[in-house]
């Protein structure tokens, strides 16, 4: 599958027929200048998708598609049980439910900048950061399975939060379906003390600043103003999400074998989401994704003391917590009838459009905020979900600005210390746990976030609400 094969719909919408074993067209969601600097890994990896047994309407990907383990980075898809369909380890990801969170100060840009470095200083020492960082949370094997059952539920009863916080999270914070007795013991050992830390990678939390809006209606259902402050907070599920993708992909792909489905790769290892080892996985990965929100929530407990400490008039309330590396069970229109199927979003955000019974009441009237992260010298998006994009994409739409380049060639390219140096330039303070690992994160890794963002709003996925740009980030 290559180039060739795609074709050009309308202008932000590309297509690919099914040929051979695929089950369903390829569809794109971007401009001619985002699929011209697209890899044609996207279009092979997505029509790979498109030819697993049980798929509906579409193998998707998003304006910041890449490729990725299996699934492009930027896919969704969604299977029908009833169908054969299949449950993929892939299709999520390693890390389970990476997404992310974000906070309302109640501050505004004049009652940073006096406190701005005392404040990023504060952020660097007291938030666990980096590869293999641990936390002050030490979890005993009950209290772990009482996590990965409850989420940020669990952390909200011990203190971490109000809960009002578990309102604007997906599913409440708790994925009811985790069974925490299909994760192993070397996954559980992992996390013990990793409740609360953000991780390494492109994982981040920005101070930042909101600078243009884009729908007044929607931006004050937000309570989001230009000049307001955000805490934003992007991490997962660290290294019980990502022992659980190392155990079940090899499960898997003996899985398939044994049942029959042909891989076009090992990495798109699935298994029938009514098989013995379907409903292991999700209630693995269920636990991934409890494990994540409880982690995002943990964050936000410490960004409050700290600001509570430094500037207390503050106020953090949570505007939405969002994932894009999961699986869920929704309920979605395919050819007229209602079914159940299971979402895959790779990659890819949930943006729920007005309307959505999952939705809580005073977000029904706007749809779901939808968070978009940028890179640390660059912007920042606050979307809300559209009604169209429900029937474009199961209501999906991208993550941020998708990667350009590999951390290797990243880390060739770039210096973390003259990366520092000039975001400093501009105002921006980095706090890195590692100069590599800032320099694998350079802005000009990744593609222009705000054409993605326009790509997406021009599709009609999502509407763009607020634009904010960094102050402060603190990198793992």
């Amino acid at each position: 599958m290559c180039a060739e094969n795609l074709k050009r719909r309308s202008e932000f919408e590309w297509y690919i027929e099914p040929t051979g074993k695929m089950h369903v067209p390829v569809i794109i969601y971007a401009d001619k200048q985002l699929i011209d600097a697209m890899d044609d890994q996207v279009y092979r990896q997505a029509a790979n998708v498109a030819s697993l047994p049980g798929i509906v309407k579409a193998s998707y990907a998003m304006p910041d598609a890449h490729w990725g383990y299996g699934f492009p980075i930027g896919g969704v898809a969604g299977f029908d049980p009833e169908m054969g369909g299949v449950i993929s380890a892939g299709g999520v990801g390693f890390d389970i439910a990476c997404g992310v969170r974000a906070l309302c100060t109640g501050l505004t840009i004049s009652d940073i900048v006096p406190r701005k470095a005392e404040l990023a200083d504060a952020l660097a020492r007291r938030i666990p950061a980096g590869l293999g960082s641990r936390g002050k949370l030490k979890l005993s094997l009950s209290e772990m399975d009482d996590m990965l059952v409850g989420g940020a539920e669990w952390a909200v009863e011990r203190g971490y939060g109000n809960r009002s916080d578990l309102e604007r999270i997906e599913e409440r914070g708790k994925m009811k379906e985790a069974q925490p007795s299909f994760v192993s013991d070397h996954a559980k050992k992992r996390q013990e003390d990793e409740v609360g830390t953000l991780g390494s990678g492109n994982h981040y939390l920005e101070l930042q600043k909101v600078v243009e809006l884009y729908d007044e209606l929607c931006a004050k259902s937000f309570k989001l103003a230009v000049d307001d402050i955000v805490v934003s907070i992007h991490c997962g599920s660290r290294g019980l999400g990502h022992q659980v993708a190392t155990d079940y992909l090899p499960k898997m792909v003996k899985a398939a074998q044994s049942m029959g489905i042909e891989l076009p790769e090992k990495e798109l290892a699935c298994a029938p989401i009514k098989s013995d080892i379907g409903r292991q996985y999700i209630g693995a990965m269920n636990c991934g994704i409890n494990c994540a929100v409880a982690n995002r929530q943990v964050l936000t407990y410490l960004v409050r003391q700290i600001f509570s400490d430094l500037l207390p008039k503050a106020n953090l309330v949570l505007l939405y917590d969002v994932s894009h590396n999961t699986c869920k069970v929704e309920q979605h229109s395919v050819q007229g009838q209602t079914k159940k199927l299971y979402i895959h979003r790779k990659g890819a955000t949930r943006a729920f459009g007005p309307g959505h019974p999952s939705l809580p009441s005073d977000l029904k009237v706007t749809g779901q905020p939808v968070l978009i992260g940028g890179t640390m010298g660059t912007a920042s998006y606050i979307l809300v979900g559209t009604e169209k994009g429900m029937d474009l994409s199961f209501g999906s739409c991208c993550h941020g600005a998708g990667r350009a380049m590999s951390r290797k060639q990243a880390s060739r390219q770039w210096h973390g210390k003259d990366v520092i140096r000039s975001l400093a330039e501009r105002g921006i303070i980095i706090r890195g746990a590692s100069t590599r690992g800032v320099a694998e994160e350079a802005p000009g890794a990744y593609k222009d976030v705000s054409a993605v963002v326009e790509a997406t709003e021009k599709a009609g996925l999502a509407k763009k609400v607020a634009k904010l740009e960094p102050l402060i980030c603190v990198k793992g």
